[in-house]
């Protein structure tokens, strides 16, 4: 599997961004073939580093029209081809 990503979107500051990609990506090397487990994976990350609630979607393909706190959504393409949403709200 490809070790890169693609942030499409954020507002977050560049420290917290930089962790949050690396949650994602590590999520979807760990559970390639399981998206379900992949965004469990991201929530509980998200919440231990970053406190709740935060909030995920991964796929290969969706739109995405949400409410966030300020400073707190990231959208990412991971290994090229799977998007991945976390937002806290």
């Amino acid at each position: 599997m490809a070790n890169y990503s693609l942030v499409k979107h954020t507002d977050m500051m560049a420290e917290v961004r930089d962790e949050a990609v690396d949650i994602c990506m590590n999520a979807v090397e760990k559970f390639p073939k399981d998206l379900q487990k992949c965004t469990h994976f991201i929530k509980e990350s998200m919440d231990k580093k970053f406190g709740s609630p935060w909030h995920c979607v991964a796929g290969k393909g969706f739109a995405f029209e949400v409410s966030h706190e300020t400073k707190n959504i990231l959208y990412v393409f991971v290994a090229g081809e799977t998007g991945v949403l976390i937002w806290k709200c």
